[in-house]
């Protein structure tokens, strides 16, 4: 995945890929101009855009506490703009061709009864349905919950166009179960995939969240993780996440996981 602002699509193409997900920053207006800019450059290139992902003003993820107090759409103060900033992302991918929307809605309540729980789901039906007016999918991305909770809260939801975008590593960070076990569970509901690695939070500090690694490096098992994505029947592309505070270290980190990546696909 890439982000507006931040990547240009020559250096990400630059990599060996052509298509990915574009990550959209709560600050980055999205009026005609940036359509135009954004159709002209995937037309000379011949890049894809597969999800378009809504980030929101004011998220942070330095650790549990903060993530449940600030990222998505549990805190209620800013519940409304990000909701209508949504909108305005699922138009924005509709202008440039794209079906796909995702985002991270935050640590969602197990308590089905919670203020949260009805708010939040709500919330997502009214997107979906939004998203479903210009043909598009809803994607949540997973690893702030429990798999059992997020599906509880997608049945629920009850929209045929939405769904999770699997990120392994995120249950890891989080430290809320083995991806390749979940996503036996939760395969069939799966829209997209982050290739992401990381490891565990550390045991003594409960708040922490775990440290993501080079594709690879982490505790993931990539190689398990490709090889159950295939038994699932997962057939969508593999988009590489890598969030390094470095952006030169992200570049290479990127650059030396398409060709480990496409090694493994290509073996099974």
């Amino acid at each position: 995945m890439f982000w507006a602002g931040r990547d240009t699509l020559q250096e990400i193409a630059s990599l060996g890929v052509r298509c990915g997900q574009l990550g959209i920053p709560g600050d980055l207006e999205l009026n005609a101009s940036l359509v135009r800019e954004w159709k002209a450059a995937l037309d000379q290139i011949q890049f894809s855009i597969v999800t378009v992902f809504a980030a929101y003003t004011g998220e942070d993820y330095t650790d549990i506490p903060t993530v449940q107090r600030t990222v998505g759409f549990i805190p209620n103060e800013t519940r409304q703009q990000r909701e209508q900033r949504t909108y305005e992302v699922s138009d924005f991918a509709a202008a440039i061709g794209v079906g796909s929307i995702a985002t991270h809605i935050g640590f969602i309540p197990e308590n089905q009864s919670h203020p949260d729980y009805i708010a939040v789901s709500g919330m997502v039906r009214r997107i979906a349905d939004h998203a479903a007016g210009h043909g598009q999918t809803f994607a949540l991305e997973t690893g702030q919950e429990p798999a059992h909770v997020l599906r509880h809260f997608l049945n629920d939801v009850a929209r045929p166009n939405v769904g999770i975008n699997f990120d392994p590593a995120n249950m890891i960070l989080y430290g809320t179960g083995d991806p390749i076990e979940v996503l036996s569970l939760l395969g069939p509901l799966v829209l997209s995939v982050h290739a992401k690695d990381g490891d565990w939070p550390p045991p003594d500090s409960p708040q922490a969240l775990g440290i993501e690694r080079p594709l690879g490096q982490g505790s993931v098992g990539i190689p398990r993780f490709v090889e159950k994505l295939k038994e699932v029947n997962f057939r969508g592309p593999l988009n590489i996440e890598r969030e390094a505070e470095n952006q030169q270290e992200r570049i290479a980190d990127i650059r030396n996981a398409v060709p480990y990546l496409k090694k493994l696909v290509t073996s099974l």
